[in-house]
């Protein structure tokens, strides 16, 4: 069957599950959009591969790969296969020397695995044809302006600490490089990966001034 490759578009904090995500992918050569709810650790395992933020110490998918590279096991590509009852079922495709094998997953730790990998991710038309979302140039044009940049909400440890560290966004331009520093080691001490995320940001548009 033919695969039909998919890129992420978006990732952000469920309207109808609370304490979910919403992981949006969508058709890298059509239309269509694949949202997938999600759980708030995969969220946050997504988002922070996404935003290339280094945790102190290793999440699951980061042993995943460690333990695959130890084993001499690379990961292909990641294949969301089939959609039964409302649960979307997925395989990481695997290869050990000349054998390949495939292991069977949920989508979110496959997606986050398969982002440490850098594979390609894909599906099926018969999963596309029966949850897919055909999304009209109107629709296309507000989802371009709602997901220019991929949600963090995700990488932060609560909502509460997403509010704080977006209230303290203006100080973050006020401080010196050392401080900011400081507060990036905090930061990921506490695992508060969003603030995190935005220090590491403000780092980075300093150093290229």
């Amino acid at each position: 069957m033919k695969k039909i490759e998919l890129e992420i578009l978006g990732l952000s904090s469920s309207q109808s599950q609370s304490g979910s995500f919403a992981l949006v992918l969508g058709e890298k050569d059509g239309s269509r959009r694949l949202p997938i709810i999600i759980g708030m650790f995969e969220a946050q395992s997504i988002a922070i591969q996404i935003e290339k933020i280094n945790p102190t110490r290793p999440l699951t998918h980061d042993l995943f790969k460690s333990f695959a590279q130890q084993m001499e096991v690379s990961v292909q590509e990641i294949m969301i296969s089939d959609l039964k009852e409302g649960v979307f079922f997925s395989k990481i495709v695997c290869l050990n020397g000349e054998n390949e094998f495939e292991l069977d997953a949920r989508p979110s730790d496959a997606i986050a695995i398969g982002l440490r990998f850098g594979v390609p991710i894909y599906t099926v038309e018969t999963v596309l044809s029966e949850a897919g979302i055909i999304l009209s140039d109107m629709d296309e044009d507000e989802e371009d302006e709602e997901t220019d940049e991929i949600e963090t909400s995700a990488t932060g440890s609560s909502s509460s600490s997403a509010s704080a560290s977006s209230s303290s966004k203006g100080n973050i331009k006020e401080v010196s490089v050392e401080e900011l520093n400081t507060m990036l080691n905090e930061a990921l001490e506490k695992e508060d990966y969003e603030r995190a995320a935005k220090i590491r940001d403000e780092l980075n548009k300093r150093e290229s001034n």
